[in-house]
């Protein structure tokens, strides 16, 4: 069963690059993506995640909150942040890790072992 995944990044194109590196290292993944609050609730509303990769740094709203709204409808959901770099004194609690975009080799290595570790849900999720 394939391992399902919500990458939150405002930038497309980051999350196309996060979901094909997923893909590309054997994962089987099944990917939704939001770019906004409003994106993130109408897929949460549709998809159950079992892991969460949000971007870090969102214009207009933080990625502390993208998760508190995650872990709000899906508790037991992983959460892993992504940035393009961690700022002296940042606050990054809430999540499993902190991966930089430029070095998606963590969050690769984290992936697979959620996807072994993950219990398989009755819920169709999506």
């Amino acid at each position: 069963m394939a391992l399902r995944v919500l990458i939150v990044d405002d930038s497309r194109d980051d999350a196309e690059l996060t979901e094909h590196a997923l893909r590309m290292a054997g994962l089987d993944v099944e990917c939704r993506s939001a770019c906004s609050e409003e994106g993130l609730a109408r897929a949460l509303a549709r998809f159950e995640p079992q892991l969460v990769v949000c971007d870090l740094n969102l214009p207009g709203w933080s990625g502390r909150e993208a998760l508190a709204a995650v872990r709000a409808r899906v508790p037991g959901a992983r959460c892993v942040f992504v940035t393009g770099a961690v700022r002296e004194g940042e606050d990054v609690s809430g999540a499993e890790a902190v991966v930089l975009k430029d070095d998606l080799g963590p969050l690769l290595a984290l992936a697979r072992a959620l996807g072994g570790a993950l219990p398989v849900h009755g819920h169709a999720g999506g």
